[in-house]
């Protein structure tokens, strides 16, 4: 699709992504020199991302002064926040990956309008791949369009994720939901940077996508990217309305069908019993792997005899 038969918005989301981009790439060159600050642990920031949200910011006041702004690092403190056109920012999604000079990050820009959103932009600087989607006129790769993958069978899927690493996370539910997904499929993985998993998914590059914690920055733009490109999104019971509840699965529509009964469990919409079994399988897991006292190892050593 080319640039003139775009919507008009999205033309200017794209302009903005790409003054980022640009941003970015010129860091990247000498990434060691950047600055870093942690917003908690494992969460950084750089000078890049804050330069990169003003450029995004820049551009898109000084086309739609109207409109409001909520940005992963200014919040809403630009523009009209009683808009009812709201750009949704992240400058620079896999901040940790950049900053070690690992080329999986990306700059995602979604367009909400009354709270829906209707233009999504997420462009990886590294290889200049721009993602976009307007709602209702497809999702497209560097102009080129892109469904979500054929594959059938879960077990032939390969499905990816991003891991806890904030103190609070519940690391072993964590590990359990990932093992239960691990060994019913063909491979998992983890890259580093939401909005590009999603686009990912778009793309057909993978089969499915999940995780926990994730902010609507994050998930805003690559949302659309999927349901666009024939892909379904919703928390881990499957319910549609997923936004702002920090738990995402996407996924074309038969291996999200698959792994909606896989995550329901682990979902903090599950019902009382699903959590309760959770719950006993950690316990009996922490159980079985904690170190035994003498006697206990005497008991078993009886049993064996």
């Amino acid at each position: 699709m080319s640039s003139s038969s775009l919507h008009p918005m999205l033309n200017m989301a794209i302009k903005a992504a790409r003054a980022a981009g640009a941003i970015i790439n010129r860091a990247a060159l000498d990434v060691e020199a950047v600055r870093v600050s942690t917003k908690q642990v494992n969460d950084f920031v750089t000078e890049v991302d804050q330069q990169a949200e003003q450029a995004i910011i820049e551009t898109l006041l000084t086309a739609y002064p109207g409109h409001g702004i909520l940005a992963e690092e200014s919040g809403n403190e630009y523009g009209n926040r009683n808009s009812d056109h709201i750009w949704i920012i992240d400058p620079l999604d896999g901040t940790t990956n950049f900053i070690h000079g690992f080329p999986v990050y990306c700059v995602s820009i979604a367009l909400a309008v009354n709270g829906r959103i209707e233009q999504a932009v997420v462009y990886d600087p590294t290889r200049n791949d721009l993602f976009t989607a307007t709602r209702g006129r497809g999702a497209f790769l560097n102009e080129r369009r892109i469904r979500v993958s054929k594959r059938t069978m879960l077990r032939d899927s390969l499905i990816s994720t991003g891991f806890p690493y904030r103190p609070g996370d519940n690391l072993k539910q964590y590990m359990a939901m990932l093992g239960d997904v691990m060994q019913r499929t063909s491979g998992v993985r983890r890259p580093g940077a939401a909005a590009l998993d999603l686009a990912y998914v778009a793309a057909g590059f993978s089969d499915g996508f999940f995780e926990a914690g994730l902010s609507i920055w994050d998930v805003a733009a690559g949302s659309l990217l999927v349901t666009e490109a024939g892909g379904l999104v919703g928390n881990f019971t499957g319910e549609a309305d997923f936004l702002e509840q920090r738990e995402i699965l996407a996924g074309s529509p038969r291996i999200y069908g698959q792994l909606v009964p896989v995550l329901t469990r682990y979902s903090k919409f599950a019902g009382a019993g699903d959590k309760a079994a959770v719950r006993q399988s950690l316990e009996n897991d922490t159980a079985e792997s904690a170190p035994q006292t003498e006697e206990g190892q005497a008991q078993e050593d009886g049993k064996a005899e």
